[in-house]
């Protein structure tokens, strides 16, 4: 009987492809969910960032609390993490209007390729 073999995972995956753009948002800048996913190459891949950030933001080290949702809003709940997150940002300089928006035109990380 031939033996079987498990490839190893293509270093190249989603997941990776995900991390790797997160780990590079810069201080003071923020990127939404969806962009992360269409920048590592799944347009419709935002509740995936979603569970990358959720499983792996301690492990790979991740600033997670620059990934905002495409109304420039903390998604997060009140008391399940929104106001750690929005303190985070505050105090690298990103700045919320009265509605709790951050200006996108202003703060939104736009990558180079």
């Amino acid at each position: 009987m031939k033996k079987q073999t498990t490839k190893p995972a293509s270093p190249d995956t989603f997941h990776t492809r995900a991390v790797r753009l997160i780990q590079r948002i810069p201080k003071g800048k923020v990127v939404t969910y969806g962009q992360v996913a269409t920048l590592a190459g799944e347009p419709r891949g935002a509740r995936q960032v979603v569970r990358i950030l959720n499983s792996s933001w301690k492990t790979e080290k991740l600033p997670w609390h620059r990934v905002i949702n495409r109304n420039g809003q903390i998604s997060l709940p009140p008391g399940g993490g929104y106001e750690l997150q929005k303190s985070l940002l505050e105090k690298e300089n990103v700045v919320f209007g009265p509605d709790d928006t951050i200006d996108l035109g202003r703060f939104l990380w736009k990558p180079r390729k």
